[in-house]
């Protein structure tokens, strides 16, 4: 008898034989569901340089991470960043954003004591407000990393070793001012005074540099200079510490700047603040702070004292990248196929134009150096108390998602 021809009790009774057959599990009364959307999704692989496409690395400066993120850290460089990375991605080039918080120096020092925390403690709590507030913000940055990775230490030290062996650091007595309250040097921002500079005279300019007229300084030409922990007055004594020869390597530095303004359309106000140091004359640049937190120079003289923050900060850039990818040098040391992009404010522009470039033209290596620099001038800002909260904004937003949205906070700033 064939199957068709089968009486229908005979069907039923196969079923139930093999309904008998299966294992008797109890039905769960609500069986679980994967919510797909829950499940971590995997990071996209570290995008490198690809042959014949145009490749495009761009950076934006580093905030300092001892408070949370102001107007000048979105309107000043991360946000137009951020806007030129989207353009890029648009038209199809391989573009990477790269940033991060700067955790050395003596800002940290300086906030971990106002808090009555390790500089390790505060780094690790503002990093986290400045990340969560730029996604917030919705901005794209392909890593957003620390400068106190071991990735900085590694590249840092490394980078020094060649200025070394290439002969362009000289060792050097300088005077440095000293509390004898706190037992401690002073490194530019453990000391506030009087501007020197004439026509100036702001009475709260750091030892590094006058916000008023953004004069660089040295704490010891401060008028009338105060520890800003115990507020007593320091004395002068000796130090030494590690220089970088700028006036040696200038030729090499002024002709990456006549070539690279012109080829990479600098813009003019970045160009003014570099000339006007190339006018002053390049000097000696200290590269050594009698600090603790910051990165180790790896030397035994001066194995207590760490790198100076305007040395240390840009290779962050690098070191950022390294820990985005292990073939970081695949960006950073192929000028031939790949484009610089960096975005700051106008007090930056002299460390990323003469500083930075310098360094790198002395390691002797093939770097990627900046091709254009974007620069933004001061954001002059008046409220009744205080600035813009970013952290308020972002924190008020969690709770009330209609009141203010990441769109609408991106036009407000643009």
């Amino acid at each position: 008898m064939d199957c068709a021809a089968r009486p229908a009790t005979w069907a039923r009774s196969e079923a139930a034989e093999r309904k008998a057959r299966r294992p008797n599990t109890p039905k769960s009364p609500n069986p679980k569901r994967i919510n797909l959307s829950s499940l971590p999704m995997a990071s996209p692989p570290p995008k490198l340089p690809i042959p014949g496409r145009r490749n495009i690395l761009i950076t934006s400066a580093l905030p300092y991470v001892n408070n949370v993120p102001h107007l000048g850290n979105i309107i000043g460089c991360v946000l137009s960043a951020d806007v030129f990375a989207r353009y890029c991605r648009l038209r199809g080039y391989n573009a990477i954003y790269i940033c991060g918080t700067d955790e050395y120096g003596t800002a940290t020092e300086t906030k971990a004591l106002e808090e009555k925390c390790s500089p390790k403690e505060i780094c690790d709590k503002y990093h986290v407000i400045h990340d969560e507030v730029y996604k917030w913000f919705d901005i794209k940055f392909d890593k957003f990393g620390r400068t106190s990775a071991p990735e900085q230490t590694e590249v840092c030290q490394a980078i020094f070793h060649k200025l070394m062996e290439n002969k362009w650091l000289t060792e050097n007595t300088m005077q440095q001012l000293y509390c004898d309250t706190c037992e401690r040097f002073l490194a530019d921002r453990l000391v506030e005074g009087k501007c020197p500079t004439e026509g100036c005279n702001y009475e709260a300019a750091r030892g590094d540099q006058c916000e008023n007229c953004s004069k660089l300084l040295n704490p010891t030409e401060l008028i009338d200079p105060k520890c800003k922990v115990c507020k007593n007055a320091p004395r002068i004594r000796d130090t030494d510490h590690l220089f970088l020869e700028l006036p040696l390597l200038s030729d090499k530095l002024v002709n990456y700047i006549n070539n690279t303004s012109v080829a990479g359309m600098w813009s003019q106000n970045a160009i003014q603040a570099t000339n006007a140091w190339l006018k002053e004359g390049l000097k000696q640049r200290c590269i050594t702070r009698d600090l603790k937190w910051g990165v180790p120079v790896p030397h035994e003289k001066y194995k207590d004292k760490v790198f100076y923050v305007w040395f240390d900060a840009p290779i962050g850039y690098i070191s950022i990248t390294a820990s985005y990818t292990p073939d970081w040098e695949k960006w950073w040391k192929d000028p031939d196929n790949v484009e610089l992009f960096q975005f700051m404010g106008k007090d930056n522009v002299p460390f990323h134009t003469v500083m930075f470039p310098s360094t790198l033209l002395g390691t002797g290596e093939n770097w990627t150096m900046m091709k254009t620099i974007s620069v933004t001038e001061y954001l002059n800002y008046e409220a009744a108390e205080s600035p813009i909260d970013f952290q308020e904004i972002y924190q008020s937003s969690c709770y009330d998602r209609f009141t203010i949205q990441p769109e609408e906070a991106r036009w407000a700033v643009d």
